[in-house]
């Protein structure tokens, strides 16, 4: 069993790092972190080597707090949604740890693609956290 959390290097996607590794500790199961991004022209060597390097340093920070863990950035053309349900499948994960960015009332009834898309799609249980 493992807990997945869908990972992008912003204040949101800390916090559910944060909260999924806190979960972790409390239940002694591995973390599986996913950096998912659809690639194409808009997905270059340089944005590449920034995502690398960022995950190398989340992969440094979960080994020194001793979580067993894996980090995976994926780059094969998928939604994030997509990506997060697959890995949470296929790791039959107790459940997924997302990220949600405040919105606008109006933004509110569109909560995003990718998050709706998990929250209704996933086998598994959803925890949805906002940043501080």
């Amino acid at each position: 069993m493992a807990i997945v959390v869908g990972y992008v290097a912003t204040k949101e996607g800390r916090a559910a790092l944060k909260r999924a590794a806190e979960e972790c500790v409390l239940r002694g199961t591995k973390l599986v972190v996913i950096s998912s991004h659809r690639g194409g022209r808009d997905f270059d060597a340089d944005e590449a080597a920034r995502f690398e390097s960022e995950l190398d340093r989340i992969k440094g920070v979960l080994h020194e707090k001793g979580l067993e863990h894996e980090v995976r950035q994926l780059v094969r053309g998928n939604d994030p949604a997509e990506d997060l349900i697959s890995v949470a499948e296929q790791e039959k994960a107790d459940f997924i740890v997302i990220g949600l960015r405040r919105r606008s009332p109006v933004g509110k009834l569109i909560l995003g693609s990718n998050a709706q898309r998990i929250l209704l799609d996933a086998s598994c249980p959803v925890l949805a956290v906002k940043a501080d």
